[in-house]
């Protein structure tokens, strides 16, 4: 039953959701997703209950929202950032659930079938912001490049999210992302995630035969970690350890003081989440 339980990689939008619906379901709830159990449906559910370790590993995505949830609201606060760029939208909700400036055009993109659920899912409830859709295979590379052309003249200082969507990636797919992206002149922030070679392979190991086979294999965790995207025109601004965010919000990994103390946790040191910025970028600039 399980080795069916992930048949495509939107099928990870499902285990994610549910972990965002687990989380607002707590009384010291950190985010509230009202939308989150419906988008998740049984699939999702069935996949946190059935996959091992998948629920103990719920503190490790509720970070990981948090911290991008911080990151866009700061970026959109303190560097005026006007359009919001989120690539592989699944069933992310940040446009309803975020206090998010009315007057902010947020795009989200993802493959047709996802987000034709999730419109028909969320038919009837109003976005805080501006938002638009866009049924793409980021894998498309004209495409992509037609789409941030597209963008790039929409606004002055457009920040790309690209949550849980380059972990799927090989290095080969992420670097001429990279580039695309900065092409555009006003694509000035870029808040993703990453994996640490170590945690990829932990993960592969206690995961793997779930994920092999639907496209969901986890396979970007550079060596080099952030410093990757130098090459291609990003540096990073700033990084946050997954273990370091997930202390500070209460959400640390079961058993992780234990762990630390016997010295078995290392292999989370390069996971977290990074925000990166166009080389060059003059923050007082227009």
């Amino acid at each position: 039953m399980t080795h069916k339980l992930i048949e495509n990689v939107s099928d990870t939008a499902r285990w994610v959701a549910y972990y965002r619906a687990m989380e607002s379901d707590r009384p010291d709830a950190l985010f509230r997703d009202p939308w989150a159990k419906t988008l998740a449906g049984e699939r999702g559910a069935a996949i946190v209950r059935h996959i091992p370790r998948a629920e103990a590993m719920a503190w490790a995505l509720i970070v990981r929202t948090c911290v991008f949830d911080e990151l866009i609201l700061r970026a959109i606060q303190r560097d005026a950032v006007d359009v919001v760029l989120n690539l592989a939208a699944g069933f992310d909700t940040r446009p309803y659930r975020l206090d998010l400036p009315p007057d902010l055009t947020w795009i989200e993109v993802d493959l047709p079938e996802l987000l034709d659920h999730k419109e028909e899912e969320m038919a009837g409830e109003t976005p805080v912001c501006r938002l638009e859709r866009v049924r793409l295979d980021l894998a498309d590379a004209d495409a992509r490049r037609e789409l941030f052309a597209r963008i790039g003249g929409m606004g002055k200082r457009v920040l790309v999210a690209s949550e849980g969507l380059l972990l799927y990636l090989t290095p080969e797919q992420v670097a001429p992302l990279a580039t695309d992206l900065h092409a555009q002149p006003s694509f000035r922030w870029w808040v993703t995630d990453l994996l640490s070679p170590a945690l990829r392979r932990r993960l592969h190991k206690s995961w793997g035969s779930h994920l092999e086979g639907a496209s969901s294999l986890y396979q970007f965790a550079p060596e080099d970690g952030p410093a990757f995207f130098r090459p291609y025109g990003w540096n990073l601004a700033e990084f946050r350890p997954v273990f370091d965010e997930g202390r500070r919000l209460g959400r640390e990994m079961p058993l992780a003081r234990l762990l630390a103390w016997i010295g078995r946790i290392g292999f989370g040191k390069g996971a977290g989440v990074a925000l990166l910025e166009r080389a060059g970028l003059d923050r007082a600039g227009g």
